[in-house]
């Protein structure tokens, strides 16, 4: 009898003589099988599509110190690349909790570890937010010698056009961390009041034309033209940006387009709820000398951080925090162009 056997599949076809839809990418979708050639993209200072460069690892590896034996929290694992690195350091003796709230990107990077060596015994995934860090605390007992936040999107969200986190490429204004869950960035703005519409874009990105923005999705809506995709709020944009000087309308839109989004994307997956939630419970889950530290990628966050840090500190429960922010050196800006906005701030519990 013969053995069954897979039928071969073709890779995805496409026009011309380089792949450019998201789908198309068969070699950067699929790195392990193609390394040669996502690391000549990687050496072009370019984010292969559907992978996820980690920022500052060695900055952060610095900082934690991670000993054999100790027990870290990964608070959003992403693609996994600074668990990875973390996991290294505990040489087979330790554990890591990695949370992440995408159920879709989980899975694949928690195949990718396993793949690598890192066992149930050394590493768990946990589909959680990391607001609720207190809860691994609860169902372990174990408090934490090390913490990492990444607060930034992942890149394999951001270029899939499924996932509309990108004003680039035309897909729904979804934006959420988990598609399962709350409502798309459609469905927001469709609830929103104007007032309420200025107001977040203002709170959430510094929006300097929210008010103009907000007038001109509120125009759309009464013509009956709803926003659902990206490249429409994108258009919407550029319409309510007109009335500036034809050469500057080009990089204002751009820079509105990437604050817009951003807002919208930490409204609806409500993330500075989140982030105060996970800033207030660190204290209680890390073990005495445990040290946390924590990416930022825009300037409320930052200041979430900052505040909470040095207010904990002035109470004693942090011994140290950090002076001034950590940013990437300019080599690996270079090599990576989305480590441009990132801070570094870290803290060390205190004794007790």
């Amino acid at each position: 009898m013969d053995e069954q056997q897979t039928p071969h599949k073709r890779r995805v076809r496409y026009s011309g003589t380089h792949p450019k839809r998201f789908e198309e990418k068969y070699k950067e979708l699929n790195p392990e099988k193609y390394a040669e050639d996502v690391q000549r993209i990687i050496e072009k200072g370019h984010t292969p599509a559907g992978m996820h460069i980690s920022i500052m690892v060695q900055e952060i590896l610095d900082f934690l110190d991670i000993k054999p034996g100790q027990v870290g929290l990964d608070a959003t694992l992403g693609y996994g690349g600074h668990t990875r690195a973390m996991l290294a350091k505990l040489q087979g003796n330790g554990h890591i909790y990695g949370l992440d709230v995408d159920p879709i990107e989980s899975v694949k990077t928690e195949k990718r570890l396993r793949d690598a060596g890192f066992d149930e015994t050394i590493f768990t995934v946990r589909l959680q937010n990391f607001a609720d860090i207190d809860r691994v605390t609860q169902d372990t007992g174990r408090k934490f010698d090390f913490i990492l936040a990444d607060l930034g999107v992942s890149s394999m969200q951001i270029d899939d056009p499924k996932r509309g986190f990108s004003y680039k490429v035309d897909g729904p204004l979804d934006l959420r961390l988990n598609p399962e869950t709350g409502v798309s960035g459609a469905e927001r703005l469709q609830e929103l009041t104007r007032q309420e519409l200025q107001h977040m874009f203002t709170e959430n990105a510094d929006e300097p034309y929210a008010q103009q923005i907000a007038d001109n999705i509120m125009k759309w809506r009464y013509m009956w033209k709803p926003i659902e995709t990206t490249t429409q709020l994108r258009d919407c944009i550029a319409e309510a940006l007109a009335f500036l000087p034809k050469h500057e309308q080009k990089e204002a839109v751009k820079k509105s387009c990437q604050r817009c989004f951003q807002a919208i994307r930490i409204d609806i997956n409500g993330e500075f709820d989140a982030l105060y939630a996970f800033l207030e419970k660190l204290p209680d889950v890390l073990a005495p000398n445990g040290k946390v530290a924590i990416l930022t990628f825009h300037s409320g966050e930052d200041r979430m951080v900052k505040k909470a840090f040095q207010t904990f500190e002035r109470q004693g429960v942090y011994k140290e925090v950090a002076r001034d922010i950590i940013r990437p050196s300019a080599e690996e800006c270079i090599r990576n162009s989305r480590a441009k906005s990132t801070k570094m701030r870290w803290a060390i519990r205190a004794e007790d």
